[in-house]
């Protein structure tokens, strides 16, 4: 499900711990005694989480950093504290700092798109964030504007128009105050639209 067009300006709802929230807390506490457990966790997100890094860094390299997101949940799953949020945007969080060691490799990938169109690999991803930013299909050029964001702006825009997480959720993923989700997005969102809008007034018309 894409998040509507209004949605940086409106404070989603915080989401209700669900049945599988339940379940995922439990596996990774099991996993403790019984590491064979967090097999539940991978074989749960991990199509979930390959897809999210594929739409950042490309399908090759998503095969090695999403295995290495569930290798380091692994290792860290003895500090996981259900009271502070759930397992899926803990991934996600882990997903997005493994991601940042390639934000190099991001943007020349976004600025290669502006170039040259969509990927195909990942063209589904793309749409999903033209779709939540404009009604438009401009890959080439919302590419540009991503590449244009700051890291902290460009990781919000991405969490919640790539995995659909509410804000609490991007606030547990990337270790920040509920409010700073809310206004780093709007920020983010003012720059990209204002970006798409200038693309519109260059665009000659047929008149």
């Amino acid at each position: 499900m894409t998040a509507s067009p209004d949605v940086g300006e409106e404070q989603r709802e915080r989401p209700v711990p669900t049945a599988r929230d339940s379940d995922d807390a439990r596996l990774v506490e099991r996993s403790r005694k019984e590491p064979d457990g967090f097999t539940g966790i991978y074989d749960r997100y991990f199509p979930v989480i390959h897809r999210y890094v594929a739409s950042r860094l490309g399908p090759q390299t998503a095969d090695d950093l999403a295995a290495e997101t569930f290798l380091v949940a692994f290792r860290k799953r003895a500090r996981f504290d259900p009271a502070r949020g759930t397992v899926r945007p803990w991934l996600f969080g882990i997903a997005t700092n493994l991601v940042a060691q390639h934000r190099r490799a991001e943007t020349r990938r976004y600025q290669a798109l502006a170039r040259t169109g969509a990927d195909p690999a990942t063209e589904s991803h793309e749409n999903r964030v033209v779709s939540w930013v404009t009604a438009e299909g401009l890959q080439p050029q919302l590419a540009r504007a991503l590449a244009a964001l700051s890291r902290d702006q460009r990781d919000i825009v991405l969490l919640v128009a790539l995995s659909d997480l509410s804000h609490e959720e991007v606030a547990q993923a990337l270790c920040i105050p509920y409010g700073t989700v809310g206004s780093r997005l709007s920020r983010a969102r003012r720059k990209l639209r204002a970006a798409l809008d200038q693309f519109d007034q260059e665009v000659p018309t047929d008149e």
